[in-house]
């Protein structure tokens, strides 16, 4: 037996049921692994259906405005995702008739649309012969091989899809594909890894080396940035707030936040009101502060790790251009954002 036979023997025992395998329909194949990049399958599984009701097609999604597209996204973290696929949805209907590209060289003119999503959608809905190589596919083939290439070299993409395209060859290709993701997601796991049931140990170089917590190998370690949020939670007398749309690039874009006073590290309640962007919204309110939080809450993200403190700030004013709390609860906003409106405002 080959080892694609072995392969896809595996995949046919163990492959989990998604709605997105019961067709192969490429709108729902691409909103599919648009969600998935980045995302566990239980994580990116509620926000699929989730579209799918909202948005069953192309031309839905399309129509949608960005900021509801952003408010389903909500919790799943980067957003350009969200909003590449909205731009996306808009470009097809607008330009291609509501028609998805049929072949790999097509699909990559596609924003958002990299080698991965390409080969996934070609392979699938076409059968096209075109590899997939995710993190799965990187820690799969690595140990088994026993290849010390730096998955985060700029030669590894190329050595790892060379590879798989040339298991593939006598398969059918999006099969073939899900059940090389598929293997790495359930047998060749990153950690607690079951390598004595696995039906490729025999021949597997890092299991018979014993240095299967070794492989993948990477060159770079992730340079993690430190940075400091205060968010000013405004109320007016009519019990209405200010939210922001934050329209620079970079995290969050898009969504809306309180106003943010951005510092190198924590900041006291007396550094705060002398501070000039405090001080630019309701200078004569600068002592109606007080801490919500009394220590900042961490929130990691990719490269980033933010301590963020909410401030409660009372105006004996009106304000103009405000939202009230049943307003600011439909709005897209960042999850730690969510979480404190959900735990604080009623």
């Amino acid at each position: 037996m080959t080892w694609t036979q072995v392969l896809m023997n595996w995949y046919g025992e163990n492959k989990r049921d998604f709605p997105w395998r019961q067709s192969r329909n490429p709108y729902r194949v691409w909103l599919s692994e648009i969600i998935l990049q980045q995302t566990r399958v239980q994580q990116g599984l509620p926000y699929f259906n989730s579209f799918i009701q909202h948005f069953p097609t192309v031309y839905d999604l399309a129509n949608a405005s960005e900021e509801s597209v952003l408010k389903l996204w909500q919790g799943l973290g980067y957003y350009s995702r969200a909003r590449n696929l909205h731009a996306t949805a808009k470009w097809i209907v607008q330009y291609n008739d509501g028609i998805f590209p049929t072949t790999f060289k097509e699909l990559l003119t596609l924003k958002g649309v990299g080698d991965y999503t390409a080969s996934a959608i070609a392979s699938i809905c076409y059968e096209e012969e075109q590899a997939v190589v995710d993190g799965n596919v990187y820690r799969f083939l690595s140990r088994y091989f026993g290849i010390e290439t730096p998955i985060d070299h700029s030669s590894a993409h190329a050595i790892f899809k060379k590879i798989a395209n040339d298991l593939m060859k006598g398969t059918l290709p999006g099969d073939f594909n899900q059940a090389l993701m598929e293997f790495g997601s359930l047998q060749c796991t990153p950690k607690q890894t079951d390598c004595n049931s696995c039906p490729f140990s025999k021949e597997c170089v890092a299991f018979q080396q014993g240095k299967v917590a070794d492989f993948p190998i990477k060159k770079r370690a992730t340079k993690v940035r430190e940075r400091h949020f205060n968010y000013l939670v405004f109320e007016d007398t009519k019990h209405k707030t200010i939210l922001l749309k934050r329209e620079q690039n970079g995290i969050w874009k898009n969504l809306y936040e309180f106003p943010l006073i951005e510092t190198p590290k924590k900041i006291s309640k007396k550094a705060l009101i002398s501070h000039p962007d405090y001080l630019k919204y309701y200078p004569e309110t600068s002592r109606k502060i007080s801490a919500i939080n009394s220590s900042p809450i961490k929130h990691l993200l990719s490269h980033q790790r933010l301590w963020i403190s909410f401030w409660k700030v009372n105006l004996e004013c009106e304000l103009e251009e405000a939202f009230d709390f049943t307003q600011v609860k439909a709005l897209p906003v960042p999850v730690v954002i969510q979480d404190f409106i959900e735990k604080e405002l009623h």
